[in-house]
């Protein structure tokens, strides 16, 4: 009776131990993880959130890594792969809404930008009737009107480009058109500012 519960013990044992040396590679899971990833990427992960989409694929390789170190073991087991693997799989969604995120404020800083440069392109078109003329003056008004319409079919460019979804792009273009904008409304106004002060100076 004693031999045959040892029998039977050692028999589980050894069960056990050819059951954890067969412990399969968790591939579904696997194939999940890699799924959740790609769709962060598609979303554009790389490009508005690339700290953590980097993040994300760091965490994946070494998984991957320790995958392959179990795979090497006699005896296998993938339970803290399979839970590392569920985590980035969480992660990659998390990665995924903080990208849609991004890609909704930077639209509204595109919008912000182009709603700013239009307000200076009308106050900048009063200041240059503002402005004093005389020879140069002139010459030198006319060279800041160009400038304005050319900031103005930026402008116009920019608001098409944003309808392309290319957020980066259009905010730099958006960003580089309220530079000019500024410079030139900056420009004028002291300008305008020097002639005035000049006038009263005279008068007094």
């Amino acid at each position: 009776m004693k031999n045959r519960i040892i029998s039977s013990i050692s028999l589980a044992a050894l069960t056990a131990l050819v059951l954890s040396s067969c412990a399969k590679v968790p591939q579904a899971q696997i194939d999940m993880a890699n799924a959740a990833i790609s769709q962060a990427k598609t979303a554009g992960a790389e490009v508005y959130t690339p700290e953590s989409f980097n993040a994300l694929n760091d965490s994946m390789n070494t998984i991957m890594v320790n995958i392959e170190a179990e795979k090497s073991k006699f005896i296998k087991n993938f339970d803290g792969v399979k839970q590392q693997l569920s985590a980035v799989t969480l992660l990659a969604g998390e990665v995924q809404q903080q990208t849609e995120t991004r890609k909704e404020e930077m639209k509204q800083e595109i919008q912000n930008a182009i709603a700013e440069v239009k307000t200076l392109i009308d106050a900048n078109r009063q200041l240059i009737l503002d402005a004093p003329k005389g020879k140069e003056g002139t010459a030198a008004l006319q060279a800041i009107s160009s400038e304005v319409d050319a900031i103005e079919n930026s402008i116009l460019e920019t608001s098409s480009l944003l309808e392309t979804g290319d957020y980066p792009a259009t905010l730099t273009k958006a960003n580089v058109a309220k530079e000019k904008a500024l410079a030139i409304n900056m420009e004028l106004s002291q300008v305008i500012a020097k002639y005035k002060g000049g006038a009263k100076t005279k008068k007094g």
